[in-house]
């Protein structure tokens, strides 16, 4: 990674050294016109920054040296975890909540500065296997049943304009066919089925299914096995349970200049899945954007915003807790 520090924006696009391909186009990014005056670190356009989430590490570590150096500043027993493989859903794989020995939790995850994500998809996977009949081509007039040919037609069968990650946005669910694989006589087919509800979850489930056994009749002689398999909840319904974790984190916001607002994540986060184990862990910003790209920029004032946020948090949990 070559880091590139863009002192003092003044707005418009921010071209990367590296690659004169890679431009952060300033229409493109509307987040860009709040950062004025600001520094703005991106990378020479070769590489991702990782933002996502080294951010957030530096964000937390530099508050914990904030409480080391004012010893004044109270506050309660603290404990910080860093995790690896959040981004393939396995940060919390061996992640031992009892041991950890906190009550409540962060993660310092998010986006936009002044943003406290309380909300993630509900989610869960379909696996669709159909059996076939298979011979030899040749001579299979009328007897044989190609499952890759009953795959396409389940996939073709759902709503063009609607319903998939390419046409949804904002609260929208969908139902994503993400791997196909086998031959004539077994087919598997895998989709990622994402909704805000668990309601919603069920009803886009629901229809999956009744797509499959309405092409499955096409096919004379196929037969279909149709799994779900839960990945993971919208952690909201466990942050319900106990405003103040979500409460105190708008107030630390709102203390550090910023105006606070609630965000969903249209994915999932650690904290979801830690919410379920018993620690209410809701998400806060880090000020990063363009995850997972080589456009990736975070602004070093919206990161100083984020170890404010931290540490009028723990003096909140001290006030009020």
């Amino acid at each position: 990674v070559k880091p590139v520090i863009h002192k003092n924006y003044q707005g418009g696009d921010i071209p990367l050294p590296g690659d004169p391909a890679q431009v952060i186009r300033f229409s493109d990014t509307p987040d860009l016109k709040n950062q004025i005056g600001c520094d703005i670190i991106t990378t020479d356009g070769t590489t991702l920054l990782g933002a996502d989430n080294k951010a957030g590490i530096a964000e937390i570590f530099t508050a914990v040296q904030v409480l080391i150096d004012h010893p004044d500043i109270k506050h309660g027993k603290i404990r910080v975890a860093v995790t690896p493989d959040e981004e393939v859903g396995r940060g919390t794989e061996h992640f031992d909540v009892k041991k950890f020995g906190a009550d409540y939790a962060y993660t310092i995850d998010g986006e936009t500065a002044g943003e406290i994500e309380n909300e993630t998809f509900c989610a869960d996977s379909v696996v669709i296997t159909i059996h076939g009949i298979n011979m030899h081509p040749g001579y299979a007039k009328g007897k044989l049943v190609n499952g890759i040919k009953v795959g396409a037609e389940i996939i073709a069968g759902l709503p063009k304009d609607n319903l998939s990650p390419e046409t949804t946005e904002k609260r929208d669910g969908y139902v994503h066919p993400h791997a196909i694989q086998g031959g004539v006589e077994t087919t598997t087919v895998k989709f990622l089925i994402r909704d805000f509800t668990v309601e919603g979850l069920r009803e886009k489930e629901d229809l999956l299914k009744e797509i499959s056994e309405t092409v499955l009749k096409k096919f004379s002689g196929a037969t279909m096995d149709f799994n779900v398999q839960e990945s993971y909840r919208n952690m909201r319904y466990k942050l319900d349970e106990d405003p103040k974790v979500v409460e105190f984190a708008l107030e630390a916001v709102k203390r550090s200049g910023l105006e606070p607002h609630l965000n969903i994540i249209r994915g999932g986060t650690d904290g979801s899945k830690l919410s379920y184990e018993g620690l209410l862990t809701p998400n806060i910003f880090t000020g990063g954007h363009n995850f997972h790209s080589k456009l990736e920029w975070v602004s070093i004032q919206d990161m100083e915003k984020a170890v404010e946020t931290i540490v009028n948090l723990v003096r909140i949990w001290e006030e009020r807790g």
